[in-house]
């Protein structure tokens, strides 16, 4: 009997589950490959609606952005779809949009990117908008939307600076550049490197290891070092402080602490 569930959101938009490999695992997978996974109005909807349903899903104790094209993580926004659009249409475009990239960002457990080839503008800020990014040596990395007359509209100019500082950050962004994965490593854009092939498979496995942890501790974390950004050190520790509250009255907590001195795995209540 097979382990393996699929729901689509609309045409290009999957979630894929496999509970015999990794359980509390879903993999949001981007599935336009005959357009590199460009984000049209239509994947920018279906992946809207796919991250409502995985945030109430308390299942799920972390998701993996994947690709479903091998040469290409995304390459940003649909410009054929967006050079068809009249200024009202661009206009009516945009709330869908922000939602896909805005779903991501606030997924409330902990987010994986797995990037291969091309990841570029949108695509690139989709990554951007994981806690953490794998990538493989044939990654290519960036925001080149002034290069087209525009500025990057998934949150890249207010997460690249939180990932490597604001002038590189500028750099990167008023030159347009593409930066290949050498270089990707050297600064930063990427956490975690995998061999040829493997960025998915090691996003994976990274994924099942921190599934393994609490769910409530891993939820309560994340909005603690996201609801932190930006605050100075008093008020990040009052974060803190009430992040933690919630999780040291839970369920998990008491769980966790009999499974440490009874010297077995913990079986996480996830309340």
């Amino acid at each position: 009997m097979s382990t393996v569930s699929e729901e689509r959101y609309g045409e290009s938009i999957v979630v894929r589950k496999d509970a015999g490999a990794a359980p509390h695992v879903a993999e949001l997978v981007l599935d336009r490959p005959e357009a590199l996974n460009a984000v049209s109005s239509e994947v920018a909807a279906g992946l809207a609606e796919a991250c409502t349903a995985l945030a109430d899903d308390r299942d799920v104790r972390v998701t993996v952005l994947t690709s479903s094209n091998d040469r290409a993580f995304c390459v940003g926004a649909d410009l054929k779809e967006r050079n068809s659009l009249t200024d009202a249409e661009l206009g009516r475009h945009r709330p869908t949009a922000r939602a896909a990239y805005t779903g991501v960002l606030e997924l409330p457990m902990p987010t994986i990117a797995a990037v291969h080839g091309y990841a570029l503008g949108g695509g690139f800020e989709l990554a951007l908008s994981c806690d953490l990014i794998v990538a493989d040596p044939s990654a290519v990395l960036g925001l080149p939307e002034v290069s087209v007359g525009v500025i990057p509209g998934g949150g890249g100019t207010q997460l690249l600076p939180r990932r490597v500082g604001a002038a590189r950050a500028a750099e990167l962004i008023f030159t347009a550049r593409r930066v290949e994965a050498a270089e990707a490593r050297e600064l930063g854009l990427v956490d975690r490197w995998a061999d040829p092939g493997e960025d998915r498979a090691e996003a994976l496995a990274l994924a099942a290891r921190i599934a393994g942890n609490s769910p409530v501790g891993l939820r309560a974390a994340k909005r603690a070092l996201r609801t932190g950004w930006g605050l100075d050190l008093r008020a990040g520790l009052e974060v803190e402080d009430a992040a933690w509250r919630t999780v040291a009255f839970s369920g998990d907590r008491t769980e966790g602490v009999a499974a440490f001195n009874e010297k077995r795995k913990p079986r996480w209540p996830g309340e």
